[in-house]
C-alpha cells in the first residue's frame, strides 16, 4: 500500500494518531507527556471511586484530601501529529493509537 505520508527522504510512513489511554492501565508516570511536543495529554487526579477530578496542575494539588492516583488523559487529540513517541516510552502499553488513513475525516 502507498501512503499519502513521506519522510525527507521520501520513505512512506503512515502517522498513528494517539486517540485514548487505558485508565485502568496507566500508572500516571508521564513519560508520555514529557516526550510529547504538542500537550496533546495531561495528568488527571482520580478519585477512590474512580472519578476523573480534574487537572493536576501542580505537584501539591491534592483535591482537598480526594485524590487517590493520578492518570494521562488525551485532552487535546486534534493536536497529535501521529510521531508515536508516546507509545515508545510507555511502560504499560496502555495507549490506543490509531492509522491516519483510518480517522474518519
Amino acid at each position: 500500500m502507498t501512503s499519502a505520508f513521506v519522510t525527507r527522504d521520501g520513505s512512506n510512513w503512515m502517522p498513528q494518531y494517539l486517540t485514548a489511554i487505558d485508565d485502568t492501565t496507566c500508572i500516571g508516570c508521564g513519560r508520555c507527556f514529557k516526550v510529547c511536543s504538542r500537550e496533546v495529554m495531561h495528568l488527571y487526579g482520580v478519585d477512590d471511586a474512580g472519578e476523573i477530578l480534574g487537572p493536576c496542575n501542580d505537584e501539591d494539588d491534592d483535591f482537598d484530601g480526594e485524590l487517590n492516583r493520578m492518570i494521562m488523559v488525551v485532552d487535546h487529540a486534534g493536536r497529535c501529529v501521529g510521531c508515536g513517541a508516546c507509545a515508545r516510552v510507555c511502560p504499560k502499553n496502555c495507549q490506543t493509537h490509531v492509522a491516519a488513513d483510518k480517522v474518519a475525516a
